[in-house]
């Protein structure tokens, strides 16, 4: 499961880099901490389905974009 999370938080900072978009645009999208965020991106927390499918709207991706 630890691989899953970073593989998410490596695709989740790559996509969100690659477009320009800050932690903070993120955060204030989501309306989480910034903290949060990180944590996805450092692969320490496993977010719900849900949210995964709201970092991939505000990134403007597929769900399945993230998790591969």
């Amino acid at each position: 499961m630890k691989s899953e999370s970073a593989k998410l938080g490596k695709n989740l900072k790559r996509i969100r880099t690659e477009k320009g978009i800050t932690q903070g645009d993120i955060v204030r999208n989501l309306g989480v901490s910034r903290s949060f965020v990180s944590n996805i991106e450092n692969g320490k927390t496993n977010p719900t389905l849900a949210t995964i499918t709201k970092l991939a709207k505000s990134l403007g991706v597929s769900s399945d974009e993230l998790l591969k």
